[in-house]
């Protein structure tokens, strides 16, 4: 394989859900030498199966995924958790000479394994009201000068008719001593040492996309997914407000099992979830630099993303 850099390669599988990113990842896996990782804060919970769309048994026996199947329903899973369960990994399949495939949809997790994360304060009620004080009595751009005058850089970047980011800039150097800018910086400092080659697959058509969802569903509540939410629904445990239960098309489950909604407006409003979602995931992608992208329904797809990452099709 090709590097563009003396660093290791790592690869990424990004796009839409029901675009086809488990079926390329496979694809490559039967290519490379390489493992694979899911990227998937749904896929993490077990008995979470149908809904998720994650792979069967079998498809796990024969393409094993990392990081699938590691939580309860009842615990929370945040991207924090996701960097610090994957770095280890990554380090621990390049050593063993193979190249960590990282495969998902969750696109907040590939940008904090990216760029790390700021370890930013809680806000803090008093501080924040003070500000808010100062705002009413002087205005915002006097509130924003005086950023200027402790951090430069980020006052810089900030419009003083923007309040909300302002008074957080503020807000931050008052409670840490140490400015926005600053934090971002050492945030930085957290980049992955790997070469990465990422790609983004997703159908030409938004209309072809919307029909791959809506397939998706159906087929989903005909394998069973509502009996899957029923067994979630009746442990007794768990809540709407969970991680887990608020994981698209399972909210949505619950919520007719608890009376809230009849199964067409169910059928209807879980649909509308998961194209509000492939909708998000695509304008995260679209601001998403160095991306490769690639077509669901291409024929040479397997040949182009195998061209890109520099190795031959084996045999």
């Amino acid at each position: 394989m090709t590097t563009k850099t003396q660093l290791p390669p790592a690869i990424f599988i990004m796009g839409p859900t029901a675009s086809g990113k488990t079926a390329l990842a496979c694809a490559l896996y039967d290519q490379l030498n390489c493992e694979l990782i899911s990227v998937d804060s749904a896929l993490v919970y077990k008995d979470m199966n149908i809904g998720t769309a994650k792979p069967t048994a079998e498809e796990l026996a024969q393409y094993p995924h990392h990081l699938i199947d590691i939580r309860d329903a009842s615990e929370p899973y945040s991207a924090a958790d996701f960097r610090e369960d994957v770095l280890p990994l990554m380090a621990d399949i390049t050593k063993r000479g193979k190249i960590p495939v990282l495969v998902g949809g969750t696109m907040l997790y590939f940008k904090f394994l990216l760029e790390g994360a700021a370890d930013l304060p809680e806000a803090d009620d008093v501080i924040r009201k003070q500000i808010e004080d100062e705002a009413a009595e002087k205005g915002w751009p006097a509130i924003h000068e005086k950023l200027a005058q402790v951090d430069p850089e980020s006052a810089a970047r900030l419009n003083p008719n923007d309040p909300q980011r302002v008074q957080r800039a503020l807000e931050v150097f008052l409670i840490t001593g140490k400015p926005l800018s600053e934090h971002w910086a050492e945030q930085q400092a957290q980049s992955i040492p790997y070469d990465v080659i990422q790609f983004a697959i997703a159908p030409k058509e938004r209309k072809t996309l919307h029909e791959r969802i809506e397939l998706r569903f159906t087929q989903m509540l005909e394998q069973g997914f509502v009996e899957e939410v029923r067994k979630l629904y009746q442990r007794g445990d768990l809540h709407e407000n969970l991680p887990a239960i608020r994981a698209v098309g399972y909210r949505q489950v619950w919520d007719f099992l608890d009376g809230q909604l009849s199964y067409d407006e169910m059928v209807f409003k879980g649909v509308v979830a998961t194209r509000q979602l492939a909708k998000r995931q695509m304008t995260w992608l679209r601001s998403w630099d160095n991306l490769n992208w690639l077509e669901s329904e291409d024929p040479q797809l397997i040949e182009k993303a195998l061209k890109i990452i520099g190795i031959d099709p084996i045999g």
